[in-house]
């Protein structure tokens, strides 16, 4: 492929949200078929998980939907890699920083969309049933501010 076409199809991809390699594998997944299951242990017991596209235990892109309950709070923490959201539905209630002061967080509605840094501290919470895309790449990880959120160290 020449340099020319390369370019444009990968402006393309990126306009379409499509892997600018053919060395991927194709993806299409109809919302009837997305399969729930428990979310990863590294947050909070009570989220859903279905995995779209990828590992994120593992190198490569991957998209990981995760659906919150109502009440639902992710204490402050950090990732190592940038971060790229879409929220589905519901609203997803943003904040950054070390702290989880809710009076500085901002409410994200169905079809916002964020991208947070590698190292960015934030915070999250729900005050309905929210449905949220992370896309990012593996392998994926967590690292809460204050060790004793993690619920990974619970007891």
């Amino acid at each position: 492929m020449a340099k020319g076409q390369f370019l444009l199809v990968a402006v393309a991809c990126a306009l379409i949200g499509a892997p600018a390699t053919t060395a991927q594998s194709d993806v299409i997944v109809n919302a009837q078929e997305i399969k729930w299951g428990p979310a990863p242990p590294s947050i909070p017991s009570g989220a859903q998980a279905a995995v779209l596209h990828g590992d994120s235990g593992k190198e490569g892109l991957f998209s990981l939907r995760l659906r919150l309950p109502k009440g639902y709070a992710l204490p402050p923490h950090t990732h190592p890699k940038p971060e790229i959201v879409t929220v589905i539905s519901g609203t997803f209630h943003l904040g950054m920083g070390e702290k989880a002061d809710t009076s500085e967080s901002r409410a994200l509605p169905a079809g916002s969309f964020f991208v947070l840094s590698p190292g960015m501290a934030h915070f999250a919470y729900t005050d309905e049933d929210t449905v949220i895309q992370l896309n990012s790449t593996g392998p994926w990880s967590l690292t809460y501010v204050d060790p004793k959120d993690d619920p990974r160290n619970a007891k």
